[in-house]
């Protein structure tokens, strides 16, 4: 089961693990949008969509495990990036003996950025467990840690704060929600596509798929909904909840996407998911690893099923 992000497009996830196989090697896939995200239903006369408190991840992750069960499936592999990475990484926390494996583009790390380790690593990385494309990738960083996190994490604040203020806005006018949208797709693919006057949108992504999945949340009318998400998890503080300090226990991959808003070392990994059997550096790619580079994803997903299959 592949599970994604804000604002991900849905059919990218499935481009990710249909790429180039033999029609007896593929995978029974199931492709899912975060309840919230996209899929829920406006209410009457209203551009909105209910959000019950408490909606967060764990809950989410509860709803996809009973999926898969009611589909037969109960042994299976997960995949996610951003909230699709937190909500793998539930499911995987809840019921360990039912995940085969687990598979990330992003994962949740605070408790290393917050120690003397990174602000020493660029001087004594290697002593310090980095490689030298981890040195490359996270420094100098102050820029890249800091600097460049403030200058991508503005919608976060509000959206962890005040959803409905910018979401119903973004309801009344499409033309709005899809500035805010697109935003997020050309600085979140490469920052550097921040200083092109297109935003660099089309060095990746057809128009056609754009418009596509701005279409999703406009004509649901679930943009409020899937802001309100934020605030159902991060309303109440960061490393407040006790699945934040639990590890994983099950086989665990990593795509490392020189591109993503924050690198993670596979030191850094493994302090959460011990059992990290594989930890890959890609060639290229960036947040939307599914929607942008669907065949190096493929590609380092069948790599891991097959390590932790020999397992």
């Amino acid at each position: 089961m592949i599970l994604y992000l804000w604002p991900s497009p849905e059919d990218s996830r499935e481009d990710a693990l249909c790429q180039k196989q033999q029609p007896s090697s593929k995978p029974q896939l199931q492709t899912e949008d975060t309840p919230t995200l996209n899929l829920g239903t406006p209410l009457s006369n209203s551009r909105s969509v209910f959000i019950s408190s408490r909606f967060n991840t764990v809950a989410t992750a509860r709803i996809f495990y009973k999926l898969m069960s009611r589909l037969g499936f109960q042994k299976f592999y997960i995949q996610g990036g951003d909230w699709g990475s937190l909500i793998c990484t539930n499911i995987a926390q809840m019921v360990p003996n039912h995940v085969k494996g687990l598979h990330l583009n992003l994962a949740f790390i605070t408790k290393n950025i917050y120690t003397l380790t990174p602000l020493l690593g660029r001087r004594f990385g290697r002593f310090l467990g980095y490689t030298e494309r981890d040195i490359e990738l996270l420094y100098p960083f102050k820029e890249k840690a800091f600097y460049s996190i403030m200058r991508e994490s503005g919608y976060l604040h509000i959206q962890a704060t005040k959803p409905d203020t910018v979401g119903c806005a973004l309801n009344d006018s499409p033309v709005g929600l899809a500035a805010y949208i697109l935003e997020k797709f050309s600085t979140w693919t490469n920052q550097e596509y921040r200083e092109l006057e297109d935003g660099g949108l089309e060095r990746k992504y057809s128009l056609e798929d754009l418009l596509t999945n701005i279409m999703i949340y406009w004509t649901t009318g679930t943009i409020v909904s899937s802001q309100r998400f934020y605030k159902e998890n991060m309303g109440q503080g960061i490393k407040v909840h006790r699945h934040e300090r639990m590890k994983v226990f099950v086989p665990t991959g990593y795509s490392a996407f020189p591109s993503e808003l924050l690198h993670a070392p596979e030191k850094w990994v493994k302090v959460k998911y011990p059992k990290l059997i594989s930890y890959s550096y890609m060639e290229r790619g960036g947040h939307f690893a599914a929607f942008e580079e669907p065949k190096l994803l493929a590609q380092d997903i069948r790599k891991f099923v097959s390590l932790a299959e020999r397992q």
